[in-house]
C-alpha cells in the first residue's frame, strides 16, 4: 500500500518511516524510524517505485504497477503510475485505471482512499458486467472451476438476467453517490445472446448509467471496444460533481458504518470485542483520522460470498482491525 499510494521517492521515504511495527508497554507506537531502518528500507524499495511499462497486443502502452485485489486490499494501480500516464497522454487524451474486482470495494477505495492522497478526480467511471455474472447474481447455480458451465450460462435466460441485473442497478447507485458520470461496459460472449445484452443495457440506462454499451474486445481487440471508448470520451463531457463518501475526522466506527450502509446495503455493523478494542487502541495513538480499507468477498455486496443480488437487511460483523500506518 506505501508503494501503490506514494508521489515520489522522498514521500515513499517519509511513510516508511511512519510505519509502526509495535508498541511499547505504555501503548506508544514504535516506527521503523524510530529503529532506524526507514533508510534501508527505501534503499530497498528506490526500483520497485518505478512503473513496469508493457504493451497490449496490439502496441498501446500500459503500466503495471501495485495489485487489483480489493478484497484483500485497497486494490488499485499506483499513484505514480497514473500520473506518469497522465504526463504522456496529456491534457486531451484518456488514461483508464483499474480499481480491482467488485466495485464495491476496487471503486470505493479508488474514491476514499487513492483519490483522496493523489489529488486525482476521475471523469467517468466504466462498470463492465458480464451476462454470466448478472445470472449468477439472479440465483443461477454455482461455478466450479474444471467443471463445465451449467446450461444456465450458455442458453439464453431472460428472467435470471433480469433478476440478476439488481446488482448492476446497485453498483451504478454506488458510483453515482460519489458523483462520476457512469458508463457500463457489457463484456460479450459468443453464448450470449442479442436479446440478453440489449436487456441488460436497457436496464443499465433505466438505473441511471450514461451508457451502456456491447464489447467485444476480448475477441476483436480494440475494433471490439470503438463504441465503449466513443461513449467514455462523450461521458468526460459530461459535468462530474465528484464527492468523497465519508469525512476523515468522523470517528473509525462511523465511517465503517457509513461504507457498509450505503455501499455494500447493510442494515448496520457489528463489532466483535477485539476489533473494538483495537479501534479504541489506534484512536488513543492518534490513528482515528485514516480511510477505511475494508477486506470483504467480492463475491457479493455481503460479506457471506452466497448472498447474491442485492442482499439488505444484513449485519456485517467487523471480525479485526489493523492500522496501516504509513500508507495511510
Amino acid at each position: 500500500a506505501v508503494l501503490a499510494l506514494t508521489n515520489s521517492l522522498e514521500d515513499m521515504r517519509e511513510r516508511l518511516g511512519k510505519m509502526v511495527v509495535a508498541s511499547s508497554k505504555k501503548g506508544v507506537p514504535i516506527t521503523t524510524e524510530d529503529l532506524g531502518v526507514s533508510g534501508a528500507l527505501a534503499v530497498l524499495m528506490k526500483d520497485a517505485i518505478k512503473p513496469n511499462l508493457m504493451q497490449t497486443l496490439e502496441g498501446n502502452p500500459v503500466f503495471v504497477h501495485a495489485g487489483p485485489f480489493a478484497n484483500i486490499a485497497h486494490g488499485n494501480s499506483s499513484v505514480l503510475a497514473d500520473k506518469i500516464a497522465l504526463k504522456i497522454v496529456g491534457k486531451d487524451g484518456f488514461v483508464v485505471t483499474e480499481a480491482g474486482f467488485g466495485a464495491d470495494i476496487g471503486m470505493e477505495k479508488f474514491f476514499d482512499i487513492k483519490c483522496r492522497y493523489s489529488g486525482l478526480q476521475p471523469h467517468v467511471v466504466v462498470l463492465v458486467a458480464t451476462i454470466r455474472a448478472l445470472k449468477m447474481h439472479g440465483g443461477g447455480p454455482t461455478v466450479m472451476a474444471g467443471v463445465p458451465l451449467p446450461k444456465e450460462y450458455i442458453v439464453e435466460n431472460i428472467p435470471l438476467l433480469e433478476k440478476g441485473c439488481s446488482n448492476l442497478r446497485k453498483q451504478i447507485e454506488n458510483a453515482r453517490i460519489f458523483g462520476v458520470p457512469v458508463v457500463v461496459a457489457v463484456n460479450a460472449f459468443k453464448s450470449d445472446t442479442e436479446a440478453e445484452l440489449q436487456l441488460v443495457i436497457r436496464l443499465a440506462k433505466e438505473a441511471g448509467a450514461l451508457d451502456a454499451v456491447k464489447c467485444t474486445h476480448w475477441a476483436d481487440g480494440g475494433k471490439g471496444a470503438v463504441a465503449l471508448a466513443e461513449a467514455v470520451k462523450r461521458a468526460s463531457q459530461a459535468p462530474s460533481h465528484f464527492q468523497f463518501l465519508y469525512d476523515m475526522e468522523l470517528p473509525v466506527v462511523e465511517k465503517i458504518r457509513i461504507i457498509a450502509q450505503k455501499i455494500y446495503g447493510a442494515k448496520d455493523i457489528e463489532l466483535l470485542p477485539e476489533a473494538e478494542l483495537k479501534i479504541i487502541q489506534y484512536t488513543k495513538q492518534g490513528f482515528g483520522n485514516l480511510p477505511i480499507c475494508m477486506a470483504k468477498t467480492h463475491l457479493s455486496l455481503s460479506h457471506d460470498p452466497e448472498q447474491k443480488g442485492v442482499p439488505t437487511g444484513f449485519i456485517l460483523p467487523i471480525r479485526d482491525v489493523r492500522a496501516s500506518v504509513g500508507a495511510g
